[in-house]
């Protein structure tokens, strides 16, 4: 079988997970820099909205994540085309998205998740649609579709304090951003329950939180 065009993708390892939830904390945080989520303690003005999330039952716990799915049924389901296939991973288009609930029913993972959308930290409303709140008309909080992207085109944090330091967490954190992106969930978890598997090399890989900083 050709794997060079396959998507990699993020597994995790039920035996190790602790049900920490650091892996939700970092990948809401790399996701919401714009929102004003990172800078400084308690400016946090939205809720926490990761891109995966872990399940807790009486006898384990574990992270529960997009496949990246290489004949996406979410993509398949949705009327929009706002879910395509872009370097490898299996992206959302949320300008696209008009929050109707078929990408997450077709996931056969329950890895998609419908939330408000948010710009500059504050909810982001629709253009026309109106609901009636406090006895008058406003406009509706925009809906928005939320999937794993593998951190594409996040930054990770600490990157750019790293370049002076030649060595210890500074060369580290700088070391791993000259590979590419990483999930952010993948580098915080302190247990390594979580891997990025990337299928066209055969390779697999965690990090922990030694020089990366969310």
């Amino acid at each position: 079988m050709n794997h060079a065009s396959s998507n990699s993708l993020v597994i995790a390892e039920a035996a190790k997970c602790i049900g920490c939830k650091a892996c939700e904390l970092a990948c809401f945080a790399v996701h919401n820099r714009d929102n004003g989520v990172g800078t400084a303690v308690g400016t946090v003005t939205m809720p926490v909205l990761p891109r995966l999330y872990v399940i807790r039952t009486d006898s384990f716990t574990m992270p529960v994540q997009c496949r990246q799915c290489e004949n996406a049924p979410c993509a398949g389901a949705c009327p929009v085309q706002a879910i395509r296939q872009q370097d490898g991973v299996i992206a959302i288009d949320a300008e696209a998205c008009i929050g109707c609930k078929a990408c997450a029913l077709a996931c056969p993972f329950g890895a998609i998740s419908l939330y408000k959308a948010y710009s500059g930290g504050a909810e982001l409303p629709q253009p026309l649609l109106q609901e009636r709140r406090d006895s008058k008309l406003q406009r509706k909080t925009r809906i928005t579709a939320y999937k794993c992207d593998l951190c594409r085109n996040t930054e990770i944090p600490g990157g750019s304090a790293a370049g002076g330091d030649a060595g210890g967490r500074g060369a580290s954190a700088a070391a791993a951003q000259d590979r590419n992106p990483y999930p952010a969930c993948v580098a915080v978890c302190p247990e390594k329950a979580l891997q990025l598997v990337e299928v066209g090399t055969g390779s697999s890989r965690s990090l922990n939180r030694e020089g990366v900083i969310f």
